[in-house]
């Protein structure tokens, strides 16, 4: 198979590299993709080097598959553009995730909806939603969810490189200084505009991700509530998300309030769980898996499972999971894996 990456050298292009390489995926050619100030640069493929192109007319002919992980405006120019050379598209940016005629999917929980690409595109969903969408497609199985109250804790590289980069720098501001001198540096830090955030994310949280959108919920809110619906074809689920940044370097978590169209014991919904594809319950009555231990591994972790004693029937769970890796690059992987099955 002829393979093009776009955007490769980004934090999700780079993990996409490394996990087709650690899959095994049959790659013929590789093509990578990156913004003109890259070109020519070369990056690290199975063993060997490949160069950076720039976009460019005819860039993707012969190509069979194509990943795409740019941000929206340059997805939605070169997106159809690929599929119109004769590639089947994963495109993992917003653009076409709620088309009705683009698939969102999660590998393990409605692979079957690649049956149907009429544009030749399928989206891979929001890195949030998908380490929640995992835990919750078992439950929604076995008995419908009808609502759904989340609260995510999202690390830095959620904003990719700058967020990365300016978490650094706010550390590095305040150690090896007095517990004094960190407050005042952090105070000081607060009053200028930051170049990811216009306050300080070292040493704290900041309850909007995302830009502010309607009715006060920002977007990374309303990915979260409609893709949810989207892939677990729940158009009537009743949702809301509260959507944190936290100081995390790689690892997405959530907390959730689970109420289903019938009463679901904690057991129940452990059994469920166990074995379910993509996921690992750790949760013995105490578990609590952190984004540090789902940092680097392909499931995501669900633990804190319990009963809500204020709504019977209702069930309460943590989940975590790796925002670059599951949450972005593997799924792209495993939708490519599924399209090579196809055909």
């Amino acid at each position: 198979m002829n393979v093009g990456v776009v955007g490769a050298t980004g934090l999700v292009g780079q993990e996409m590299l490394r996990v087709l390489d650690e899959r095994a995926f049959p790659v013929d050619e590789l093509r990578v993709y990156a913004s003109p100030r890259s070109a020519g640069r070369r990056l690290q493929f199975a063993g060997s080097e490949v160069e950076c192109e720039v976009l460019r007319a005819g860039c993707f002919d012969g190509l069979d598959l194509v990943v795409i992980d740019v941000d929206e405006p340059l997805a939605l120019e070169w997106a159809p553009l690929a599929a119109a050379a004769g590639a089947k598209v994963v495109d993992k940016s917003s653009a076409f995730r709620m088309e009705p005629d683009v698939p969102l999917v999660v590998a393990e929980v409605n692979p079957d909806d690649l049956a149907s690409m009429p544009r030749g595109i399928a989206s891979c969903p929001n890195c949030t939603t998908m380490v929640l969408v995992t835990a919750l497609a078992p439950l929604h199985r076995a008995a419908t969810i009808e609502r759904l109250v989340v609260s995510s804790y999202q690390s830095v590289s959620g904003a990719g490189q700058p967020g990365m980069r300016e978490l650094d720098e706010q550390w590095t501001k305040g150690a090896g200084q007095s517990e004094q001198l960190r407050r005042a540096a952090v105070t000081d830090r607060a009053l200028e505009p930051g170049e990811v955030w216009d306050r300080p994310i070292a040493g704290n949280v900041i309850p909007l991700a995302g830009s502010v959108r309607e009715a006060g919920y920002t977007s990374e809110e309303w990915k979260l509530v409609r893709e949810t619906r989207k892939i677990l074809h729940a158009d009537s689920l009743r949702a809301t998300a509260t959507c944190v940044r936290v100081p995390v370097y790689v690892g997405h978590a959530l907390a959730a309030n689970i109420r289903f169209s019938r009463p679901v014991s904690r057991d129940e919904a452990a059994d469920l769980l166990v074995g379910a594809p993509g996921l690992q319950l750790v949760d013995d009555g105490h578990g609590s898996p952190t984004p540090l231990e789902a940092a680097g591994v392909d499931p995501v972790l669900v633990g804190r499972l319990r009963e809500d004693p204020s709504e019977p029937g209702t069930i309460d769970l943590w989940v975590t999971g790796d925002n670059l890796r599951k949450g972005a690059a593997l799924n792209g992987v495993q939708m490519l894996e599924l399209l090579l099955e196809r055909g």
